[in-house]
């Protein structure tokens, strides 16, 4: 094997940074990547540094208003729809940039392997470059840009879709149409697919075969291709018995293990973990969080299929129970000076699960009018999460789908049509992946995708102050593009 003599940029990743800087930055420091371990500890950083949890969960109808008086203004920003104005962690602009930095890492990997032998390792860092390169976009797509809809797709703003390194002081970047992006981030998805590996030392925190077929997944039930969802997730079956997350064996650790437990990589369901800096934990003491007097509209036995208490268990250590949260979120604190107390804050999060996985599974079977597949998956799929759940009387059926998510009019409006049986369906389908995701921001993407409304009340002394409604189609749904990126020339979106 001839080795590898690129000079290639390194990225400076510092929060601060805003991504349209980063974008036309050209660093000093350079190094030769010799050899794949180079180009593995290169492909580290083509991983997002940062999360969208707390902005996407606080978007949600997951969170209310506890009447906390101490106010996070980052907090406040996202339960109102607004552009946040802070970049520091865990905000829009953080994200952005940190996903554009991860796009940029990519790009140096695929420009490396490009320029080199055509030998299997490195054909697999092509499949992971890949993937990491369609993720990162399609999470920007997902937040700053209209939900995927085929009739507008191609005169939507999507986001800057990057494919080269950077090469140049202050270049300007426009936005693709969510049509090209969407097709963009399917060719680097479908060949991702094609060359990645499981040969990894830490699998999980890398794109592997299961978790690449899982963000696919994610992807194709968006485009509405329920065919290819179906035949990426095949290796599932109807009953994934040892798969799914064992929520009486998580039940069982302590609390503070628990959530040390629920990203770990030996868990079978979680497919691609990461440790982005971000304080998210932190972020479920806010004022707009999962106050303790509306939680029972979440986890409560009603909401229970079988009108049974859910093994997905809220604690109300937060504020003496003003708050409460499922214990997901691990934060470590690395320290850079421990003598000053200094350091970067980093959370352990699950990217993608079978549990996601799955259900996904079961929403293709839905709209491929395969009722009673949907059914017996669905039934396995709420017996794993349903403490009590008795098999001989704890059975699905249409009947009982219909009668506990009634069809309500013009409330899912996804962008293809629904049947009734089918609406009942995908609700019942929605309202699992909203408990089973609490805290993690995937609700949101489901509001989306839908066109659910929204209603944000402000309280002041238990009476509503501010009425705050997210209609269907309203224009907030999409992310307002960070100041420092509309400054340097991309477009805004529409208010």
């Amino acid at each position: 094997m001839k080795n590898i003599k690129l000079l290639l940029f390194l990225l400076v990743l510092t929060s601060s940074i805003s991504c349209t800087d980063f974008l036309s930055e050209v660093p000093d420091n350079r190094i030769q990547i010799e050899s794949p371990e180079q180009l593995s500890e290169l492909l580290v950083t083509a991983y997002t540094n940062g999360t969208y949890i707390s902005i996407a969960e606080t978007m949600s109808d997951n969170v209310f208003d506890s009447e906390i008086l101490d106010i996070n203004l980052n907090n406040e920003q996202n339960y109102n729809w607004e552009m946040q104005t802070e970049t520091n962690t865990d905000t829009q602009a953080n994200f952005w940039n940190a996903s554009y930095k991860a796009i940029a890492a990519a790009n140096l990997a695929l420009d490396v392997i490009k320029k080199s032998e055509d030998i299997p390792v490195f054909r697999a860092k092509k499949g992971e470059a890949l993937l990491a390169r369609a993720y990162a976009h399609f999470m920007l797509v997902t937040l700053w840009s209209n939900r995927y809809n085929p009739a507008t797709a191609k005169t939507d703003l999507g986001i800057p879709y990057v494919t080269e390194p950077e090469k140049e002081l202050l270049k300007k970047y426009t936005r693709n149409s969510v049509a090209e992006v969407f097709d963009l981030i399917q060719k680097d998805l479908e060949e991702g697919l094609k060359l990645v590996t499981d040969d990894y030392k830490e699998l999980k925190y890398h794109f592997n075969k299961e978790a690449a077929k899982a963000f696919a997944s994610r992807f194709y039930l968006v485009k509405g291709d329920w065919d290819r969802v179906l035949e990426l997730s095949k290796d599932l079956g109807s009953k994934p018995v040892g798969k799914l997350r064992d929520y009486k064996v998580f039940n069982g650790f302590s609390f503070e293990q628990q959530p040390i437990e629920y990203s770990k990589e030996d868990k079978t369901t979680n497919l691609l973990v990461a440790y982005p800096s971000s304080i998210c934990k932190r972020g479920l003491r806010d004022r707009f969080s999962l106050a303790g007097n509306r939680s029972d509209e979440i986890l409560g036995k009603d909401t229970n299929i079988f009108g049974k208490s859910w093994l997905i268990e809220a604690s109300g250590e937060f504020r003496g129970g003003i708050n409460v949260f499922v214990p997901k979120f691990y934060e470590y604190f690395k320290y850079t000076n421990v003598t000053a107390q200094i350091g970067y804050p980093y959370t352990g999060v699950v990217l993608f699960s079978n549990d996601e996985f799955f259900l996904n599974r079961i929403e293709a079977h839905v709209m491929k009018n395969q009722i009673d597949l949907a059914n017996s998956e669905l039934e396995y799929f709420f017996s794993t999460r349903t403490e009590g759940f008795d098999a001989a009387k704890d059975t699905l059926s249409q009947k009982r789908i219909e009668t506990k998510y009634p069809v309500i009019k013009d409330e899912y409006t996804p962008f293809y049509p629904l049947s009734s049986i089918q609406a009942s369906y995908i609700k019942a389908i929605a309202e699992a992946r909203r408990r089973d995701f609490i805290h993690e921001g995937i609700r949101w993407f489901d509001i989306k995708r839908f066109n659910l409304v929204v209603e944000h009340n402000t309280l002041s002394f238990g009476k509503v102050s501010r009425k705050n409604i997210l209609v269907k189609d309203d224009k907030r749904r999409a992310l307002q593009i960070p100041l420092s990126a509309s400054n340097n020339g991309i477009e805004k979106n529409p208010r």
